[in-house]
């Protein structure tokens, strides 16, 4: 009884560390869909919203808002207590929870048809119900994908280390911001480039910036693909003993060695987003800091006799900062840049992956460790 707690308790573990593919049988049935429930009746409830601007007008509308948030709230609350002992449901189930939430598409607006006096074009009422079930969909499959990958895990454990990366960030920026402000540190200077940033809106910049981090995204897969493959097994018992310290299968003791078991593609990838989430958080931190840093030397260096000079007309201002807009737009260019920059380089320097992957490796490894003590004490339970 005591083994099957700790293998329920440690596939439990799995879930919160982001790596809940580890767990054997992992399915979409049997694991995914009960973790998908919280923020599939959110989604939901939170559809009825649709129904309330259509009849209520006044402080009723704001009532009857109010209670729908209140419900929305409530259901994830007490649905996220329930799936944290991972649930199973009986395929009868499964079906009836996916039905109900596919036919939401399809009941709203027959619903919001019953209820509103107002008469609507043919064209406007398929274009809204279209729209309202191509939305459950996509909510659907990106729900899908972050719970089957723990994501909602990942993204806590890169908050809280958001402090580490700051420190390896600073120290990363000493080492590679010179290099780096030898290339770009003129092209910052150039006037056809802010006549360029001046006249070019913040949705085309955004669209470099995506740029930049794809390439960041894809550098990072293939790098880190080759990390995964380097991360060395010892399933010593000793080892393991230390890798379970901390977790439900602490103080299970293993007599002999035990050999690596073999990792599904699904958990590759598992561990594939486990690395790149912590790196896209750390080009994160270096882009901000390479943003004020921009800033700042714009603010020393480039007048707004300068910059008027250079941009040929007095330049277009933004309303946020109140600084001129051609400035904010080069120093988000060249932001995006270097954190691309600064990227690639900590994953192709032999130094920079000891000192920033260290303590990645470090919890892919314990991940494995932890997971070959889990498969052997799941097998002597079902034996």
């Amino acid at each position: 009884m005591r083994s099957s707690t700790a293998v329920r308790r440690t596939e439990q573990w799995f879930v919160r560390q982001g790596a809940p593919t580890m767990i054997e049988g992992y399915g979409f049935l049997t694991h995914v869909l009960p973790r998908m429930l919280p923020v599939l009746a959110f989604i939901t409830v939170g559809s009825l919203a649709w129904l309330v601007p259509l009849r209520a007008a006044g402080a009723g509308r704001w009532v009857l808002l109010g209670v729908i948030v209140v419900v929305m709230v409530a259901a994830w609350a007490l649905l996220s207590v329930f799936v944290r002992r991972l649930p199973t449901f009986s395929r009868r189930t499964t079906f009836l929870l996916v039905g109900v939430y596919a036919a939401m598409p399809l009941a709203v607006p027959l619903l919001q048809l019953v209820i509103d006096d107002t008469i609507t074009a043919p064209g406007e009422e398929l274009f809204g119900l279209v729209g309202f079930a191509v939305f459950f969909g996509v909510a659907f499959v990106a729900t899908m994908v972050f719970t089957t990958y723990g994501l909602a895990g990942l993204v806590r454990a890169a908050i809280r280390f958001t402090l580490h990366d700051l420190r390896n960030s600073v120290y990363l920026l000493g080492r590679a911001l010179p290099p780096m402000l030898f290339v770009t540190l003129f092209l910052f200077f150039t006037g056809e480039l802010w006549q360029a940033m001046n006249q070019l809106s913040w949705q085309r910049v955004s669209l470099v910036v995506l740029l930049f981090a794809a390439i960041t995204v894809l550098a990072a897969a293939a790098r880190l693909r080759d990390e995964i493959g380097r991360v060395e097994q010892d399933l010593r018992p000793e080892v393991l003993a230390l890798a379970c310290k901390g977790t439900p299968l602490a103080g299970v003791e293993v007599a002999e060695p035990l050999q690596p078991k073999r990792l599904t593609g699904r958990q590759l990838r598992n561990l594939l987003v486990m690395l790149a989430t912590r790196q896209l958080v750390q080009a994160a931190v270096i882009g901000l800091a390479l943003f004020a840093f921009f800033v700042l030397l714009g603010l020393i260096v480039v007048t707004p006799a300068v910059a008027e000079q250079w941009i040929g007309a007095p330049p277009v201002m933004s309303p946020v900062l109140g600084l001129p807009a051609a400035m904010l737009r080069n120093a988000t260019l060249f932001a995006a840049f270097g954190s691309m920059y600064l990227s690639v380089t900590s994953m192709s320097d032999n130094e920079h992956r000891r000192q920033f992957f260290a303590s990645v490796l470090e919890r892919v490894e314990r991940t494995l460790a932890v997971r070959a003590v889990y498969l052997d004490v799941r097998k002597q339970v079902r034996d």
